[in-house]
């Protein structure tokens, strides 16, 4: 009897063991963060500038995958946060762009638009819907019956939304016409106590025009990565008249106020309370301010870095005072590219040019005219794609895939266009060659012709007025940034092969022991 006591009591014990290390072993938070247009080049260049307790934190003490990658193209915030956020391209989250052609009415949608739903605090009228896959959120309140947090913060809508995901409890950002902090009524229609403690720390309508954004020291206002001969007067900014929250929102001063609300959503939110996991993602932002070339804000962007390390480092030590240090895993990425920099090439005589896409339209309609009789073959463009009038071609009993090669090999012969892709090939091939470029597209959001120009040369479109269809600048520079996992009890080590943005997801899920999203294919990084 005394043995089976024994025996009974030592598997008693080992099972309680057991049962601690598996709860120990999954975090009780997981913070992801992706910074809008954060580089490696420029976060190894301004180093010396950093404290202890931020980038220096991460580098040193997590696992750094030094080339990350988007395995699409174009990226920009929209379509890389999807990607982030689902574990998957455009070609089956949707997530093309920040806008795209809607082919029934002819007109630009933003991919985070809803008339269905109305603003919190805002006049724009916001969901998820568009985005056609599950996020990480998403299948982390499937996994829990509903119980875990996830909540999502950024600066732009688009970003809040799409990191959110369909099932988040709230997603908030900056309104660029008042300031304020809003939602959308698809996650609520009442301000959370941890939000309203946010906002009124600092208001932002009553703080920004009262504010003025000078280098946070010296030595970030001296230092010159960008400059010969370093910087003899500091900037001086002041926010005012009609853009001035839209200037603070890509200003170093915004992430203050991400971090603000991320804490309060942490200290005043019950995240990380109890062994169901939560989330949080939060989106910082690292590009030029106002969006203005890098020549003309170099000083700007370096403090920038300065106070987005100093954010960084508050962020994680007020989230592990509160949670604890072993609690928490942090995962660091960017959106991958960055705001077109309009270089006078003109006047150092670099090739460059421009293509007028209403022009092409016209010399395109002239030589199927020819071909099939004068008519409006080529009905509209968008950005760099040209959508053809698919009812016309059913009434003239043309095949969309020789009208569309036919075209092809007209435009290829204009000035500036290096490539041209038919939707229809970019579909149904699997080339290496054009790899990118096909998980960049997504069949219901994309023109049937897409054109590919020289670098340097512009693309305009004088039928719109937002920034997406009225003027693209070609720019195939490489971007390199890293993916950061820090926390949670993982050792540091450092990864050279090149890593894809897909792999974040699953490695988080993994972690977590959650299912991928599911539109995930890629392998955990872990």
């Amino acid at each position: 009897m005394y043995r089976i006591s024994l025996i009974a009591l030592l598997a008693l014990t080992a099972g309680t063991v057991s049962s601690s290390a598996v709860e120990n072993a999954v975090p009780r938070l997981v913070v992801q963060i992706a910074i809008d247009q954060l580089r490696s080049d420029y976060l190894e260049a301004f180093h010396p500038l950093y404290g202890e307790g931020g980038f220096k934190r991460l580098m040193q003490g997590g696992v750094v995958c030094t080339s990350a990658a988007y395995p699409f193209e174009p990226v920009d915030r929209a379509s890389a946060t999807a990607a982030i956020a689902t574990g998957t391209t455009p070609y089956y989250n949707s997530i093309v762009a920040q806008s795209w052609l809607d082919r029934k009415t002819r007109r630009p949608v933003m991919a985070i638009d809803d008339d269905r739903y109305d603003g919190f605090r805002t006049k724009e009228q916001s969901s998820p819907h568009r985005l056609a896959t599950s996020t990480l959120g998403d299948e982390l309140k499937v996994a829990t019956d509903g119980r875990a947090r996830v909540y999502s913060i950024a600066p732009m809508r688009d970003a809040a939304i799409l990191m959110g995901g369909h099932a988040a409890d709230i997603a908030v950002w900056i309104d660029e016409s008042d300031g304020d902090i809003c939602s959308s009524s698809y996650y609520t229609t009442s301000t959370p106590p941890w939000l309203s403690t946010a906002a009124g720390v600092n208001p932002l309508p009553n703080l920004v025009p009262a504010i003025r954004w000078e280098p946070v020291n010296a030595l970030s206002g001296n230092f010159s990565y960008f400059l010969s001969g370093g910087i003899t007067e500091p900037f001086s900014h002041r926010f005012r008249g009609e853009r001035q929250f839209a200037q603070y929102v890509t200003s170093a001063l915004i992430n203050e106020s991400m971090t603000q609300m991320a804490v309060s959503a942490v200290e005043y939110g019950l995240m990380g309370g109890d062994a169901v996991p939560d989330l949080l993602c939060v989106g910082y932002y690292a590009g030029t301010f106002d969006h203005q070339p890098l020549s003309a804000v170099g000083p700007e962007l370096q403090d920038t870095y300065v106070r987005l390390d100093q954010q960084i480092a508050t962020l994680i030590d007020r989230i592990e005072a509160k949670v604890g240090a072993g609690q928490v895993m942090y995962v660091v990425t960017s959106t991958g590219y960055t705001d077109a920099d309009e270089s006078d090439y003109d006047r150092f005589r670099i090739p460059s040019g421009e293509v007028d896409m209403q022009r092409t339209l016209y010399l395109l309609n002239m030589y199927l005219g020819a071909l099939y009789g004068i008519d409006s073959y080529a009905e509209t463009s968008y950005g760099n794609q040209i959508y053809l009038d698919h009812e016309l071609l059913k009434q003239k009993r043309l095949s969309l895939a020789e009208v569309t090669s036919r075209s092809q090999e007209f435009l290829l012969q204009l000035s500036g266009v290096r490539g041209v892709y038919t939707a229809l090939s970019l579909l149904a091939s699997s080339s290496p060659l054009t790899e990118k470029r096909r998980y960049g597209v997504y069949v219901e959001h994309c023109g049937d012709l897409i054109l590919e120009v020289a670098p340097g040369w512009k693309i305009t479109n004088g039928e719109f007025t937002t920034d997406a269809g009225k003027q693209r600048v070609a720019n195939y520079q490489f971007v390199p940034f890293p993916i950061i996992i820090y926390g949670a009890g993982i050792g540091a080590q450092r990864i050279q092969t090149p890593i894809s943005i897909e792999r974040i997801a699953p490695t988080i899920a993994k972690t977590i022991r959650i299912r991928a999203p599911n539109g995930c294919r890629a392998e955990p990084i872990l």
